[in-house]
């Protein structure tokens, strides 16, 4: 009993040296490694750290049973596989700190934004009728489309592989960018504002594995540009004629007119719709009959 009650002074003697910061601390440490394995099993890196613990269970035999050249080589080679394994996960690095700029922590926490929003938002309403209007008329006739509303994040590394068109968005100009036999129709545009900055553009190629197979090259385009960027990209089928929208790495198909202007009506970004930004986005993929 003497003894438990010992442990249990030096316990609280411990405990009572403890400053708040160190719970603070605690919490972030949680934190950080509570993401960083939800990161980790979202990845490929999952099958990397799983065959770390095979490499360290061997290496565990390897120093129980004393096998000195074995040890010998993991020791000098561990730099290397250091780096090799940094090499190997480059592409899941780069998006895991790129979704961590994305996330504007910063704004989210000060109570005031940084600069005053256009009144009309990223773009005008107009705008959005004259897109949504175009795709269904292009919709109706098949006529493939690929269009990238930019938002914060700027596409001008995807504008340069296109060419120059800075033009006013209309139903009129989308339809005949997208006209089959023209020099504009292949690729995809970009809309800054309520400009066509760019046309004929290349965008990245999802390789999600979750992806329907049916999906053509111009999806594949449309949901890759949503990884990378905070970009939101509008997509008529030519083969069904269907409206999709990609965002944040999500596709969701088989949109009306009236669906697709609330799609951009999330990141118009209106003063007077402020609140719609915390509405989350749901990508829900429906098949297409």
């Amino acid at each position: 009993m003497t003894y438990i009650k010992e442990l249990s002074e030096i316990s609280l003697s411990r405990m009572s040296g403890l400053r708040w910061t160190d719970f603070v601390e605690i919490i972030i440490l949680a934190f950080v490694l509570y993401y960083v394995l939800v990161w980790i099993k979202n990845t490929k890196a999952w099958s990397v750290l799983k065959g770390f613990f095979v490499i360290v269970a061997f290496i565990l035999i390897a120093a129980y049973f004393e096998m000195n050249t074995i040890i010998w080589i993991v020791q000098n080679t561990f730099g290397v596989v250091a780096t090799a394994v940094v090499v190997i996960l480059q592409p899941e690095l780069r998006k895991a700190i790129d979704e961590l700029g994305r996330k504007n922590i910063l704004t989210s926490i000060l109570p005031f934004e940084v600069g005053r929003s256009s009144p009309e938002g990223r773009f005008s309403d107009k705008t959005i009728n004259e897109i949504a209007k175009a795709c269904v008329e292009m919709g109706k006739v098949k006529t493939g489309a690929l269009i990238v509303m930019e938002q914060n994040q700027r596409l001008t590394e995807y504008e340069r592989t296109g060419i120059d068109v800075d033009g006013i968005v209309t139903s009129q100009l989308l339809i005949n960018i997208f006209e089959h036999n023209t020099p504009l129709h292949d690729g995809a545009i970009i809309v800054r504002g309520n400009r066509v900055t760019s046309a004929t553009c290349y965008l990245p190629l999802s390789d999600n594995m979750q992806l329907s197979k049916d999906l053509g090259t111009r999806h594949r385009a449309g949901v890759g540009i949503s990884e990378v960027t905070d970009s939101l990209t509008v997509i008529v089928s030519e083969e069904t004629g269907k409206i999709s929208v990609a965002y944040e790495g999500k596709l969701e198909r088989g949109l009306s007119g009236d669906a697709l202007k609330e799609r951009l009506k999330l990141i118009q970004n209106k003063p007077e719709t402020e609140s719609r930004k915390k509405i989350l986005w749901k990508g829900r993929s429906k098949g297409e009959k």
